[in-house]
């Protein structure tokens, strides 16, 4: 059944439902009760999708950790909010991370056991991905629990490079074994049923949910460049998040060194840390120094928290995501927040999401002279002669197009179709 069937009402001449149908619609509502099992982080993803269901009118407990926690969370008997996870900080020791994983998954499978929920709602998975795709799915579908699963990447190992027969075996069955699965892209779903064989009618595409938790205050452009050190006059480009090989930052490198020997004063400033791949950072470093462009990289090699993330996107004058393979970017969603026109590579379904000369330009991927065409393009193009005047479009064009409303309404009428079969 799609998600066109699920539902349907009958419409009065004037258009509007019948009473008697709106109250068995709210009646339903009100019997959905869903487990959001947040894996612990994400906590723009997690909070936009939890307001965006308290606003559908649907009943919730939050599975998180001291990450995730919000407002949102608080101050409605809509949402329970349970902290599973605790406290994830990183300094902690090695011996400290082992006993805090392990006191979460005896408490994650301890909430199961008892959880009144019908519907589990997986948004991440946990610290041990195998077990979490196989016997902890399992466990879920003995207990009776109907499983939605939002698959954000289809298989990040091989987006990766480190894909294995494992790995596409634990996915297999985890895919198998969820009785619907979201994402975000048509690619991804194409992706689904035609490499893991997962029929169509389990699958539903909602957009990606614009990322609007992160603090946007009264700061200006002109201040945020004071802040980094970036001058007035220079055109700044902004590289942010997670440093790794698939984030192709060395062609942003090599397409810098290219712009400087046009004599224009460009700036890069790379903000972010390199998640599990320190030899590629190192190979990234040697890179630089070869190009000869150290002296016109900022680098904030560090995680970056919530309240410091405007200052970078506010400081530049683009965004800008040289990815070599990848479906989706929540960064371009975060950029687009804040009204940031991005220049993108022509990979996974980036082509849907940056509009050509309303909101950034593409350029063909692993190819740093393609990339230095498109920076020079959008220097000189109106989007950035007016980039001011033009941030608000941006913010409203990711506004319509990225809305947390349309994500809520399409999961709970999927929340009601599982109820109903």
């Amino acid at each position: 059944m799609s998600d066109a069937q699920v539902l349907k009402t009958k419409e009065r001449p004037t258009g509007r439902r019948s009473v008697g149908l709106d109250d068995a619609h709210d009646a339903a509502t009100e019997a959905v009760r869903v487990a959001l099992l947040t894996g612990g982080g994400d906590k723009p993803y997690a909070l936009g999708l939890a307001s965006a269901l308290v606003a559908q009118g649907v009943s919730f407990d939050f599975i998180g950790s001291d990450e995730v926690d919000g407002p949102e969370l608080h101050g409605t008997p809509q949402v329970n909010f349970l902290n599973l996870r605790g406290d994830q900080r990183s300094d902690a020791s090695r011996w400290r991370k082992a006993l805090r994983v392990a006191r979460y998954y005896a408490r994650l499978v301890r909430y199961a056991a008892s959880a009144k929920p019908e519907i589990f709602h997986i948004l991440w998975n946990n610290k041990f991905e195998l077990f979490d795709r196989t016997l902890l799915m399992l466990y879920y579908r003995l207990l009776g629990k109907r499983i939605i699963l939002t698959a954000h990447n289809v298989n990040s190992a091989e987006r990766d490079a480190n894909d294995s027969f494992v790995n596409r075996l634990s996915l297999g069955i985890q895919y198998r074994l969820s009785d619907h699965i979201f994402v975000h892209t048509a690619k991804m779903k194409n992706g689904l049923v035609h490499e893991f064989h997962v029929p169509e009618v389990k699958v539903s595409v909602i957009p990606f949910g614009i990322n609007d938790t992160v603090p946007n205050s009264e700061l200006t452009a002109r201040e945020a460049k004071w802040m980094l050190g970036v001058s007035g006059s220079e055109k700044a480009m902004l590289f942010f998040g997670h440093i790794a090989p698939y984030k192709g930052l060395e062609d942003l490198v090599a397409a810098l060194a290219r712009l400087e020997g046009k004599g224009e004063g460009y700036r890069l400033i790379i903000a972010g840390r390199p998640k599990g791949c320190d030899a590629y950072w190192n190979e990234i470093q040697r890179v630089i120094c070869r190009s000869g462009v150290a002296d016109r990289i900022i680098q904030k090699i560090e995680y970056i928290p919530d309240e410091k993330v405007e200052v970078f996107f506010k400081a530049a004058d683009v965004l800008v995501l040289p990815y070599t393979h990848i479906f989706q970017s929540g960064v371009l969603f975060l950029g687009y927040n804040f009204g940031l026109p991005a220049i993108a590579s022509d990979v996974g379904s980036l082509r849907e999401d940056v509009v050509e000369g309303r909101t950034g330009y593409l350029f063909r991927p692993r190819d740093p002279e393609d990339l230095a065409r498109a920076l020079r393009d959008y220097f000189e193009s109106d989007l950035y002669r007016h980039l001011e005047s033009r941030r608000r479009e941006i913010r409203d064009f990711a506004s319509q197009r990225y809305s947390w409303a349309e994500v809520g309404e399409i999961t709970k009428r999927v929340y009601l179709q599982l109820m109903q079969n």
